[in-house]
């Protein structure tokens, strides 16, 4: 089949790879969509490397349809069209006891310790049909779309850790296919005005039609202006979609006391911010992280999706051939684009 391989940091091909073959609790997969993510542009550049081999195929957003299934396996057939959610948790440790299996202790993942989607087949291993990874593609839920279930998926869990609720202020930095993803699920649960600040003016224009309130650019007001002008006393949520370090504590002006930060977005490996923590103690400012998903995330993501109440549609900005991945990858990292979708026929 044709895969595109990772040989090591900054050397992908595109080539010929062994088809994978299944074992009999496991299925293959025939990719119908894959999408790049930023994380697969760090993997690339070795900026990632846990979990990550060498010669292997990435890839962690995809769906497609059941090519073939194991003797054992009975829930799947082929034809049918799946979603995948690629984190396995171990269900055993702490955090997948604790309702975080998000951040589980041994934790595996599609696109990283096994092949992922930038390939024209997928084998699913037992462990993620055990697990419960695997979902049927309901109906009005397209493959483009359901590509798209993981970083979604990954904004409801830190929309639930940060706790956007009704009538919720809401600052969002950066419109980039996360910050608008955010902005979407933001409107679908009812918050009042939605603010996001970005410096592409391209891409405030995108938030605009996306559902966005206001839209400011951060080099000419600071975000605590933007909190005077468009709130009473301040944002009731802000959330980072940009892992800036430098506007952390910009972001901790921005919100009313009793307010809530999530520093939603990676920030650079070996780069640190220095926290005005008494801004965080006097106003009893709440700040979460967030990392990856949950499966009931992912369930939730897809039935958003199939009620039409998130379009993922629009956020697809660019489609090429597995063939031509190099160029894709080049349009993803030039941020010229939102999703980059791979189409690997």
């Amino acid at each position: 089949m044709l895969a595109a391989v990772l040989y090591g940091p900054g050397h992908l091909e595109v080539t010929d790879y062994p088809e994978p073959v299944i074992g009999d609790e496991e299925i293959l997969v025939k990719v119908g969509t894959a999408a790049i993510c930023g994380t697969d542009l760090r993997i690339i550049a070795g900026k990632k490397t846990r979990g990550v081999r060498y010669p292997s195929v990435i890839g962690h957003e995809f769906a497609g349809e059941v090519a073939a299934v194991g003797a054992g396996v009975k829930d799947f057939k082929p034809g049918q069209g799946v979603a995948v959610a690629p984190i396995i948790p171990c269900r055993n440790c702490l955090y997948c006891r604790t309702g975080l299996e998000n951040v589980c202790a041994n934790r595996q993942a599609l696109g990283y310790e096994f092949d992922g989607g930038f390939a024209e087949y997928v084998r699913i291993p037992a462990v993620a049909l055990a697990s419960g990874n695997v979902f049927h593609l309901p109906p009005g839920v397209s493959p483009e779309e359901a590509a798209l279930l993981e970083p979604l998926s990954c904004c409801l869990n830190g929309q639930r850790k940060v706790g956007v609720g009704a009538g919720d202020a809401v600052l969002i930095m950066g419109s980039g296919p996360i910050g608008l993803m955010h902005l979407m699920l933001a409107r679908a649960k009812g918050a009042g005005k939605i603010v996001v600040s970005e410096l592409s003016a391209r891409r405030r224009r995108l938030a605009l039609e996306a559902g966005a309130d206001v839209v400011v650019d951060p080099a000419e007001m600071s975000l605590a202006e933007v909190a005077r002008r468009e709130t009473d006393m301040g944002f009731d949520v802000a959330i980072m979609a940009v892992g800036v370090p430098g506007q952390v504590n910009d972001v901790f002006k921005a919100v009313r006391k009793g307010g809530r930060v999530s520093l939603f977005a990676g920030f650079p490996e070996g780069e640190t911010s220095v926290i005005d923590a008494n801004t965080i103690h006097y106003n009893e400012i709440l700040v979460t992280g967030a990392s990856a998903s949950t499966r009931q995330d992912f369930i939730q993501a897809m039935h958003l999706v199939k009620a039409g109440r998130i379009d993922l549609k629009q956020l697809i900005s660019h489609r090429f051939a597995l063939k031509d991945i190099a160029q894709a990858l080049e349009v993803a990292r030039s941020g010229e684009g939102l999703k980059v979708i791979i189409e690997p026929r």
